[in-house]
């Protein structure tokens, strides 16, 4: 079992920031446009009706020049394609194409309603490897008020249809309010009755439009991520992921503390990742750490993408944090941290206090990542190597962190097949892998159901 670690102050930073220095981009999300055919009284881009002002939107060939950077350090990087409404532009297939080409993992995040049968196959013709669908409430009547538009729900419900239909790979949107929150438990069992890969739950940043429905207190903020927890322990065959809720891993640690995947750092990837392992594209060319952190660090119209990528202000504070308040003082700051941009929001200092946690911090001991405790790191088989390797880039490192992890709590000193077939059957609740490649598709679902935000 592992024990927290008592650590110098000194040590507290680079406890915080990992033991890898380099930042590899994981996670891209690029807003195509500010139009939407909606009017979402949580939108944090406060999008503007289709006959909003489009003339600064990045052109198709200047996503494009992007895509063409972010593929030139590799194929580990996912790009979601998202808005405003991405289904607007007439161009998305083109960008889809363009960096399916380059071999990057091209997702879209859409309200659904929108999606024909003939705009899916178009999509999903280009190379498309999955769709993140907004669904607010199962109540037709409050989605579509949450969403402004009469009969929304429905439509949203029928693309849905078309992506089982001609079996391209979705995932379900949730943005959860005190209005809605009750609706979790049926939440999961519609998301398993329409075939979903998985169910992300989001909590609201206290920005664009969603200022005004950000109303869940701390305590039921706790509350709601302690349920799902639960709901994913209860859904093994569904992905249940709650976003913007750093606090999962301090919660998840709490409830267990013993397994060694509760001791992997949030930033490593089941967390906030912002400015460390992604960013975002506003549609007029900011980079941003995330959606919520409005303060562009540079213009890909100005600048090169990856040197704001790499040298960006915030993204460099966000990567070796100095957090103040509460947030620095408690023992799970290195496993949590806490969200950079509710306390950006709220108080205008990045590296203040997140007001949204209910934790009092108890001093002393620093709950040490997996990265800084003293494990033996197991070796490869050359057969799990081989298998590592058909695992999509952008999710290798993640996956052989977790085997790793998985390997030294079972006190052994080699990864093999069988271990990465174990941690398999755990994810998609007992459906082990059986034939070759399947472990591949079986992580690009994966992927784009629950890696888009």
């Amino acid at each position: 079992m592992l024990t927290s670690t008592r650590a110098p102050t000194e040590q507290r930073a680079a406890l915080s920031a990992g033991a890898n220095p380099v930042n590899p981009l994981h996670l891209l999300a690029i807003n195509l446009t500010r139009r939407c055919n909606l009017a979402c009284a949580h939108c944090y881009l406060d999008a503007a009706t289709l006959r909003g002002n489009r003339k600064d939107e990045l052109s198709a060939v200047e996503v494009e020049s992007v895509l063409e950077e972010v593929a030139s350090r590799g194929d580990g990087t996912m790009v979601v394609l998202t808005g405003g409404e991405p289904l607007v532009r007439r161009d998305l297939e083109d960008i889809v194409s363009r960096g399916a080409g380059l071999g990057l993992a091209m997702v879209v995040g859409t309200n659904g309603t929108l999606l024909t049968g003939r705009r899916a196959r178009s999509l999903q013709q280009a190379g498309v490897l999955g769709l993140g669908i907004s669904v607010d409430s199962l109540d037709a009547a409050c989605h579509d008020r949450f969403r402004g538009l009469p009969g929304a729900w429905d439509k949203t419900m029928a693309g849905i249809d078309v992506c089982r239909r001609i079996g391209l790979v979705f995932q379900i949107h949730f943005s959860v309010t005190e209005g809605n929150a009750h609706e979790l438990p049926a939440l999961v069992e519609f998301a398993s009755a329409v075939g979903a890969r998985a169910l992300n739950v989001f909590f609201l940043v206290c920005t664009g439009r969603g200022e005004s429905v950000t109303d869940l207190s701390p305590r039921r903020y706790e509350e709601v991520i302690k349920q799902l927890i639960e709901l994913q322990e209860a859904s093994p065959d569904l992905i249940v992921r709650a976003r913007c809720a750093p606090h999962f891993k301090r919660i998840a640690w709490q409830r267990r503390p013993g397994p060694a995947l509760n001791h992997i750092s949030g930033r490593e990837g089941d967390g906030c990742i912002a400015g460390i392992h992604y960013c975002r594209i506003t549609p007029e060319g900011g980079v941003t750490a995330c959606p919520y952190i409005e303060d562009a660090q540079g213009s890909v119209r100005e600048t090169p993408f990856l040197r704001l990528w790499d040298e960006g202000a915030d993204f460099r504070r966000l990567r070796a944090p100095t957090l103040r308040g509460k947030c620095g003082e408690c023992e799970f700051h290195a496993l949590c941290g806490g969200c950079r941009a509710r306390a950006r929001a709220c108080s205008g200092d990045l590296m203040g206090a997140d007001p949204v946690c209910a934790y009092e911090p108890r001093g002393g001991e620093l709950i040490a990542p997996l990265a800084a405790a003293a494990l033996p790191a197991p070796v490869w088989s050359t057969a799990a190597e081989q298998r590592l390797a058909r695992v999509p880039a952008f999710l290798r490192a993640l996956v052989k962190r977790r085997a790793e992890a998985y390997v030294a709590e079972l006190g052994e000193a080699t990864v093999t097949p069988e271990h990465l077939s174990q941690l398999t059957a755990k994810r998609f609740g007992g459906a082990a892998p059986g034939r070759p490649g399947r472990l591949q598709a079986e992580a690009r679902a994966d992927a784009a159901a629950g890696e888009s935000r």
